[in-house]
């Protein structure tokens, strides 16, 4: 669900000027709820008038092709402190900065690393865990995030 909303809305709030860092999505019985995080483009800070104004288009999408099904709460906001990483764009941008990251399937053992992160290379992003360094392949991170 979570590719399908990406694919989705990432045109759509790119079309606001803005980008769509990642969308959390999740249930609690007949609750669900759905968080798009946002970013500026230009490096700025994300103020609650962006979260409106890319809110109502987000929410006019949804409504429109319904991939959710049922009744949902929209949530945007700015990735804050913690922000996650999905691309291999994001995590060369914060090369350097202290990250941690969860893959899908083990790696010598390990599905957790937390330490600095490296360039991105052939489709593998280089952290450096307790002086050695690991590469990682993006495609079987399930989770990343900066430590704020």
């Amino acid at each position: 669900m979570r590719d399908k909303l990406i694919g989705l809305l990432e045109p759509v709030v790119a079309g606001l000027g803005y980008e769509l860092v990642d969308i959390e999505w999740g249930s609690a019985g007949r609750r669900s709820v759905v968080r798009a995080y946002i970013d500026r483009t230009d490096g700025g800070a994300i103020g609650l008038d962006d979260c409106e104004r890319a809110s109502r288009s987000i929410g006019a999408v949804l409504d429109a092709d319904d991939p959710i099904g049922h009744e949902y709460q929209l949530e945007v906001s700015s990735p804050g402190f913690d922000r996650p990483l999905r691309t291999a764009a994001h995590f060369a941008r914060f090369a350097g900065s202290e990250a941690r990251i969860e893959l899908a399937v083990p790696l010598g053992g390990r599905r957790r690393f937390r330490g600095r992160l490296g360039p991105v290379e052939d489709g593998r992003v280089t952290i450096e865990v307790d002086r050695k360094e690991w590469k990682l392949p993006l495609a079987g991170i399930s989770k990343a995030r900066l430590v704020g």
